[in-house]
């Protein structure tokens, strides 16, 4: 917690007295003294433990120096130090525990550490292997100067950890809130910095266009900077509901009564056009009507449908079947191809992977491989489920269930 100047410059000299007296490498001393005490007597051997620890984790910073090492440390320690020594209540420790103390202005000493660490390049994992290794060295090192425990060095001790633990959850709670808003500020650069300029390229290409006065060369290469404009921004549409799935938003669902089964008549005839050497076959039944998100349910079937042409045989055709059943819609699609992997199944919805890589046979199949998570993601949002099985005499059939009611 952050104090007054006065009083956190007297407890950094505590701490700093302790480095003077204790020279690194020599054994802790403890001669029965209390925590607090044997923490500020060590404080040098400590500091130089956890930096020690700090070295081996692997950062995209190699070159940190030690101060940057030891950067607050000292701080943290002197903090830990006086929360032992301050009393405490047991409604106070109670509120401690549930991480419901408050805080006075920020930043603290640990909320300091998490944006320098994050800063380094320390990952949040690594982070808090800190803290268990300073946690671990105290322990270790008082435990052999002090071999024979009393009620007042429990009481210490757990004193120790309450504070470590206070200190662990502000470092995580800030290191969290930054990456909150770099995620933030990446999807504004994306959804505004980068679309609006989009959307000007595209609206003037459509006017030149429809103005009609140009030359066949030209307006062969105003309609290849139309299709590519669509495309990026198709990239960036992609882009953003991948970043607000993996940051733990979710993507953004707008339920509204409507019927599957029009949506998928109007997909169909959509990537038909699209693909017209390809061959489409639409099976629909039952009840199709529901409340589901009619923009995202045609992600899906643009998602899936496109998936399909792109690894599924040239000259077989590509079935696409919706089922409505009491509680739920059943979406398949299915197509003949080079079947997936049975250990790529697994890892074949998420992020930035391809269910084929044969540039042969697909030379088109340059994508990031967006769609299917994506498509897993709008399927998790409506409450229901998406597999895919896959096999050389059966083909390949990816099939969601969107439930009627969740």
């Amino acid at each position: 917690m952050k104090e007054s100047a006065k009083n956190k410059s007297k407890k950094l000299v505590l701490v700093s007295q302790g480095q003077d007296k204790q020279k690194s490498g020599s054994p802790p001393r403890s001669n029965g003294m209390r925590l607090a005490d044997f923490i500020r007597e060590n404080a040098q051997q400590i500091v130089s433990e956890w930096e020690s620890f700090a070295r081996t984790m692997a950062v995209a910073d190699h070159h940190m120096t030690p101060l940057a090492l030891r950067d607050h440390i000292h701080e943290i320690l002197a903090f830990v130090v006086s929360d032992i020594e301050t009393p405490q209540t047991g409604s106070e420790q109670k509120q401690k525990s549930r991480g419901e103390k408050k805080k006075n202005s920020p930043p603290t000493a640990a909320e300091t550490h998490a944006a320098l660490r994050l800063a380094a390049g320390f990952d949040i994992d690594q982070m808090v292997s800190e803290y268990r290794a300073l946690r671990a060295s105290v322990i270790k090192l008082w435990s052999k100067a002090n071999t024979s425990m009393n009620g007042a060095d429990i009481t210490d001790l757990t004193r120790f950890n309450e504070s470590i633990d206070q200190e662990l959850a502000e470092s995580v709670s800030h290191y969290t809130q930054k990456v909150s808003y770099s995620k933030d500020l990446f999807i504004g650069i994306l959804s505004h910095e980068l679309r609006s300029p989009l959307n000007v390229i595209s609206m003037s290409i459509r006017l030149m266009l429809n103005m009609g006065a140009l030359a066949e060369r030209q307006a062969m290469l105003a309609t290849q900077i139309s299709e590519s404009t669509s495309r990026i921004t198709e990239i960036i549409n992609n882009l953003l509901d991948v970043t607000r799935a993996r940051f733990g938003s979710g993507l953004p669902i707008i339920r509204a009564t409507m019927d599957i089964g029009f949506i998928s008549r109007l997909l169909v005839n959509e990537v038909q056009a699209a693909h017209p050497t390809r061959t489409i076959n639409l099976s629909v039944s039952g009840n199709l009507k529901g409340k589901w998100d009619k923009a995202r349910i045609g992600q899906v079937f643009s998602n899936l449908i496109g998936n399909a042409i792109q690894y599924g045989f040239r000259d077989s055709p590509i079935g696409v079947m919706v089922r409505g059943a009491p509680h739920e819609v059943i979406v398949s699609v299915h197509n003949e191809g080079i079947p997936i992997p049975p250990g790529k199944i697994e890892g074949l919805f998420d992020a930035l992977t391809r269910a084929v890589t044969d540039s042969g046979d697909h030379p088109e199949a340059v994508n990031l491989g967006l769609g299917l998570y994506i498509t897993k993601e709008i399927v998790i949002s409506h409450g229901g489920t998406i597999d895919v099985a896959s096999s050389e005499e059966d083909g390949t059939t990816f099939t969601a269930r969107f439930p009627r009611s969740v």
